[in-house]
């Protein structure tokens, strides 16, 4: 799998380089509007071409196409056959092409229209708003080419939101619908639903000929309003309510309008959706996207799920962690009643993920156990070079490397916790991870830590014999496990500290089963 050319360096790392791809990033944005603008990926649909063909299709020069083509394969958008032709890479095949399902062209223009209020940034800071107004008369072809971008997003997303539902029946409420393929998935799902579509009535014309098309209009209401308004529905009705990418274009005072109005139409046995960014999750993307709505709207950000799941439990919600999508956004669902949260279609893992972000971790990831490697020449490490070697819980007195090998072959599965100095408070965390673990029913929770133990201040005893046997806790590498091997296969970045102010990461390794 590609990824971005700047995230191959982590800026916890520092480096020239991270700082010249950050500079350089709008590079890689004007390849893929300009492919997406010219529609290269449909020209290359299904069977291929040559760059000579394209570029007379176009009445572009031939050398300069070949060119043009040859970035988007080393972008992971092309590929070049042995004989010269060019073809859609997967990816491109899937979201590129025009007419396939999941279309994501106008999105990436849309991201392209707003990309000239970003060249006001600094004037956005200085005067801490938006200062860049389209003219009046494109406001409407604006908004037009903003649901169209908005449908091409939803599409793929909602799948993954109806992904973690199971036994939904009754009326939905869809808030700031949009196109409505939030609705529209749940609908397509759950034959028992009819869903309520709320918002500006341009906007709803839209997506009633969508609805149309996808014969799907016979169940849906739609209730033309601004939703900054008491919404026009009737109270305590819905079964489900969503508020979908709606929370980040407004402040403050208005999303607690919004969460308001929400629980107030919710019934006793339903379900309030929030799916929008978050700062926890994809917290570089989530900061920028913050900028985003301080340039291009009035008073919208991006708000942290904390803040979110605040507000929901004042209004005497239930409310789950924030449940990470795949992509750059997440869900956080609240109920009346706590058992109806059963009716999400979550694993174990799933949950236990989300909850390790409250718990203050940087950075947590699933990984098969297999993926653990153990190596007989970590605890010689420990051996010759730590200060720290004879301590009641460093070698010789930890696991070996056999003994980590055994104990491993009773697990399936594991969690990959990142995070950072002090020492001590790192290993607090990890124990409440393991705590947390053991509590949501993996009773053979247990966690392998950074360093030394630090969990009794006064250090440990001139006797050699370990005062804290409930919590101490030994570390990977004391117990064998290549640190860096392990967390690398996992996608996480670690080299060796070159420098004694270099960035700091720790990580644990949380068993499960």
């Amino acid at each position: 799998m590609k990824t971005f050319p700047f995230q191959r360096h982590d800026p916890q790392e520092g480096g020239a380089q991270y700082l010249e791809d950050l500079a350089t990033a709008y590079w890689f944005s004007e390849v893929i509007f300009t492919a997406v603008e010219l529609d290269v990926f449909s020209m290359l649909d299904p069977a291929g071409s040559t760059a000579a063909r394209i570029a007379q299709m176009m009445e572009f020069d031939t050398p300069a196409v070949e060119r043009f083509l040859e970035a988007l394969c080393a972008l992971g958008l092309a590929t070049r056959g042995n004989g010269g032709s060019f073809y859609n890479s997967r990816i491109a095949a899937q979201y590129l092409v025009k007419g396939k399902e999941c279309y994501q062209g106008n999105s990436i223009q849309w991201r392209k229209t707003i990309s000239s209020p970003w060249k006001s940034l600094k004037d956005s800071l200085k005067s801490g708003g938006r200062v860049y107004y389209p003219a009046p008369e494109k406001t409407m072809e604006r908004l037009q080419r903003y649901i169209s971008a908005m449908d091409d997003v939803a599409r793929v997303k909602s799948r993954d939101i109806g992904a973690l539902f199971r036994d939904i029946s009754g009326r939905i409420l869809d808030v700031g619908a949009g196109s409505g393929a939030v609705a529209a998935e749940f609908l397509d799902r759950f034959s028992g639903t009819k869903a309520t579509l709320i918002d500006l009535p341009d906007v709803l014309n839209y997506a009633a000929r969508l609805m149309d098309q996808r014969e799907l209009a016979e169940r849906i209401t739609f209730c033309p309003a601004n939703i900054l308004e008491p919404w026009p529905v009737g109270k305590g009705m819905f079964d489900l309510v969503v508020l979908s990418n709606v929370l980040h274009a407004y402040g403050q005072t208005e999303a607690i309008h919004l969460l308001g109005q929400a629980r107030e139409c919710l019934n006793a046995g339903g379900l309030l959706v929030i799916h929008d960014f978050f700062q926890e999750h994809c917290p570089e993307k989530a900061a920028v996207f913050d900028l985003n709505m301080l340039i291009n709207t009035y008073n919208g950000k991006v708000f942290s799920a904390k803040w979110v799941r605040r507000h929901l439990q004042s209004k005497s919600l239930t409310v789950s962690g924030l449940l990470p999508l795949d992509s750059d956004t997440g869900l956080i669902v609240a109920a009346g009643k706590a058992e109806c949260l059963a009716r999400l279609c979550l694993d174990p893992v799933s949950l236990l993920l989300a909850r390790m972000k409250d718990l203050g971790f940087r950075s947590a990831r699933s990984i098969d156990v297999d993926s653990v490697h153990v190596a007989d020449w970590a605890g010689q490490r420990c051996q010759f070079g730590c200060s720290e070697y004879g301590r009641p819980r460093c070698p010789p007195n930890s696991p070996s490397a056999d003994e980590t090998r055994k104990v491993l072959k009773d697990y399936s599965r594991a969690l990959l916790l990142e995070g950072e100095p002090p020492t001590g408070s790192f290993h607090l965390k990890a124990l409440k991870a393991e705590k947390e673990a053991f509590a949501a029913g993996f009773y053979k929770s247990f966690i392998y830590w950074a360093g030394p133990c630090s969990i009794c201040k006064q250090g440990c005893p001139d006797n050699g014999v370990c005062r804290n046997t409930r919590q101490a806790r030994p570390s990977m590498e004391s117990a064998g496990i290549d640190v860096f091997k392990t967390v690398r296969r996992a996608g996480f970045s670690l080299r060796p500290l070159r420098n004694k102010d270099d960035y700091v990461k720790y990580f644990a390794l949380l068993l499960l089963e």
